[in-house]
């Protein structure tokens, strides 16, 4: 076969395994879109097929050079040792878990809206109407929460105990929630609607009693550090347990089983990311709000600039690596 007609019948292939080895070199192949994956080793020994063929037959340097330079680099990425497992897991949370949140955009804001509306319209309510707050819990739960948050209170938002002990007990509390609330979703989402409305519900009726009676400024002083993680991850745990009651729901033209399980390891990824959030929420929960002695100027500073950060993240992480490819 003349070389022409040689390059002619593979060039093509030679270009998009290429271009397939350029885009792995810039991300993980398990992060590439679905249209650019192809059967690699296949793929690699086509081409040592073809270098061996070039060679034999006597082809241009031009040739075997372009098809040299391509086994090599395919060498390389087939015996390339595998990336260390805490390379997967900051790779996974710094660009898979945004990404996939942004897939689930419509379900996030759904989630959203059913914990944040009911969380300010208690809030502002009970501005208006601070009796109601008996409407919402029982004496002694608000003789509780006036308890925590008294300014005479050394120990503001919570009990007395160790750092140590606070962060474990901060995790168990807040991963328990997160993963009621990412659980219920199997019935048919009604759990995850309900379970997201009755923490706003809770947490609006938190805060508003709190602001209505003057402990407002020691309830917000020691919320505010912890809450852009922990308040955005029971929403993205809400968001996944609605997309698996949707599945249920409407699994499209998959059968149902398989569409849950797909939807399902969706909704795992997602929950894991959550919780590493409230791991993150958790520490600053018991390592820096409890601190009296910080300025407000400091402790609002930090919270306003953790809220840029978290919602930066979900809203670029991993963007780069998908337009590179």
């Amino acid at each position: 076969m003349k070389q022409e007609r040689f390059v002619a019948l593979h060039g093509k292939a030679w270009d998009r395994l290429q271009s397939w080895l350029n885009a792995l070199d810039r991300q993980p192949r398990r992060t590439l879109r679905q249209e650019e994956a192809l059967d690699f080793p296949a793929e690699y020994r086509r081409a040592c097929h073809h270098l061996a063929l070039a060679r034999g037959r006597g082809y241009s340097r031009e040739v075997t050079d372009r098809l040299q330079r391509l086994v090599e680099h395919g060498h390389r990425v087939l015996y390339r040792p595998p990336a260390p497992r805490w390379h997967r897991v900051a790779v996974f949370l710094l660009a898979g878990f945004p990404s996939l949140v942004r897939a689930q955009w419509r379900c996030m804001l759904a989630a959203a809206v059913l914990f944040y509306v009911p969380a300010l319209a208690i809030l502002v309510l009970l501005q208006l109407r601070p009796e109601l707050a008996h409407t919402f819990f029982s004496s002694a739960q608000l003789a509780q929460f006036e308890k925590m948050y008294d300014p005479a209170n050394p120990h503001i938002g919570r009990s007395s105990g160790t750092d140590l002990q606070m962060f474990g007990f901060y995790v168990m509390n807040n991963v328990g929630i997160a993963f009621r609330t990412f659980a219920s979703g199997l019935i048919f989402g009604v759990g995850a609607i309900y379970v997201l409305g009755a923490n706003g519900v809770l947490i609006g009726g938190i805060a508003g009693h709190l602001t209505a009676i003057g402990y407002g400024g020691p309830f917000w002083r020691f919320v505010a550090g912890h809450s852009p993680f922990e308040l955005t991850a029971l929403v993205i745990a809400g968001g996944a347990g609605l997309h698996l009651g949707l599945t249920l729901l409407a699994p499209g033209r998959q059968r149902r089983g398989p569409a849950l399980v797909a939807a399902g390891w969706v909704g795992a990824q997602l929950a894991l990311g959550a919780f590493a959030m409230l791991l993150v929420a958790a520490f600053i929960e018991a390592y820096w709000s409890s601190i009296a002695s910080l300025p407000d100027p400091l402790r609002f500073g930090v919270a306003a600039l953790l809220w840029l950060l978290v919602l930066a993240w979900l809203w670029r992480g991993g963007r780069a690596g998908k337009h590179g490819a």
